[in-house]
């Protein structure tokens, strides 16, 4: 079983990150044997979605639809495919995810998904290419704001949210939302974290 870690901070070592070890810690807990791979976003060279729709209008039967852009996504979006846990992680930023984040996920929105789910009466949706079932957590940080403000300053769960269920095929098993951090500090939140990795496996 593959354990997929994404960091979307430039920040290594710091907040987001250390949660991140928390919550890897957690899953091995539970499963020894998982094997992890944590990627810093930051490290990869990912180009901006140029919205040709290559990915999207593409009919191949395959789990992966061809970008038109040939960078270090190639890499990532196998990554994404060999893994049965995935966690997402990021700060807030202006409310939401990183923008390092947000590409990544503009990226992989059509690559790992097509447009034939329905929502209501519209059809055209995105819905994974693949059958493969994943769990995914999330870890939101937040230099200021206590998480009894998080209802109106943390818009990045419900993209992620949504990113698990619609692209990656997965089901949301809890987010962790770590706030304040600058008053707090970060060891506040590193058991949380760790039981938050727990739930994975």
């Amino acid at each position: 079983m593959n354990l997929l870690a994404v960091v979307g901070s430039s920040r290594k070592g710091k907040a987001t990150d250390t949660l991140v070890d928390k919550a890897i810690e957690g899953a091995l807990s539970k499963n020894p044997e998982l094997k992890v791979k944590k990627i810093y976003l930051s490290d990869y060279n990912i180009n901006y979605c140029k919205n040709c729709l290559a990915c999207r209008d593409s009919k191949t039967k395959e789990p992966i639809a061809l970008c038109a852009i040939r960078d270090d996504m190639d890499i990532l979006n196998k990554d994404i495919l060999d893994c049965d846990f995935i966690i997402l992680s990021t700060p807030l930023h202006n409310g939401g995810v990183t923008a390092m984040l947000m590409t990544f996920f503009e990226r992989i929105c059509w690559t790992l998904a097509k447009p034939e789910g329905r929502y209501l009466t519209f059809y055209g949706c995105p819905t994974s290419r693949t059958d493969k079932k994943r769990k995914v957590i999330s870890i939101i940080t937040n230099g200021s704001v206590p998480p009894i403000y998080r209802i109106i300053c943390d818009d990045a769960t419900k993209l992620i949210n949504t990113v698990t269920r619609d692209i990656l095929n997965g089901k949301s098993l809890g987010s962790l939302y770590a706030g304040a951090i600058e008053n707090r500090g970060v060891e506040y939140y590193f058991k949380k974290a760790y039981k938050l990795g727990m739930k994975l496996t």
